[in-house]
């Protein structure tokens, strides 16, 4: 468990830096110019590899039961974040209407494992990863100020989020079990 929660400290404290800690990230360019960047990749790489070895080496304890009808919720939801998260990196007029479509994912995507897993590990590493991500839109909301919605965009490419993420969600639903160890619930 120690390494699980090692993991998503790391996680969390690399990729908070820039909207909590800007003065020291500052500082931190400075002294290291360019390793800056492939110390904060390898950061991130550590991170997941203690997030990864420390789900897998530990035994799950419950800790609560997940309704039923998390079978069905989990999966909305995580199509939902997939699709948030399409959003984020192709055009979209979706981010009028979501400041951080990438941090919502993540959010999204934590609410939909903590429904369906009642574990301890589940809430550290979903619980942590969904902290993080509300966190990290609390202090770039501080940093940036108000939100100045992008201009509205042309509708024709507006299906693009929704068929990646119909495809990843796809895959992910396919490849879950050697992921997380655990096949992913039915689909809708």
């Amino acid at each position: 468990m120690i390494w699980l929660l090692l993991g998503v400290l790391l996680w969390s404290g690399a990729h908070l830096l820039p909207s909590a800690g800007a003065s020291q990230r500052a500082r931190l360019i400075e002294r290291l110019g360019q390793a800056y960047q492939g110390l904060f990749a390898l950061t991130i790489l550590v991170s997941m590899g203690l997030m990864i070895f420390g789900w897998r080496s530990t035994v799950p304890s419950p800790v609560y039961g997940a309704p039923g009808w998390s079978r069905t919720v989990a999966p909305i939801l995580v199509f939902g974040a997939l699709f948030l998260f399409a959003v984020a990196g192709l055009p979209s007029n979706f981010k009028r209407l979501v400041r951080h479509p990438q941090l919502t994912a993540v959010a999204t995507w934590s609410v939909a494992h903590l429904v369906a897993n009642g574990d301890l590990r589940s809430l550290v590493l979903f619980g942590g990863l969904g902290a993080w991500a509300i966190v990290a839109i609390h202090f770039i909301n501080r940093r940036d100020g108000a939100w100045q919605k992008p201009d509205p965009l042309p509708m024709a490419g507006e299906w693009k989020p929704l068929v990646g993420a119909i495809v990843v969600f796809g895959i992910l639903h396919a490849v879950h079990v050697y992921i997380a160890g655990v096949p992913a619930p039915p689909q809708f």
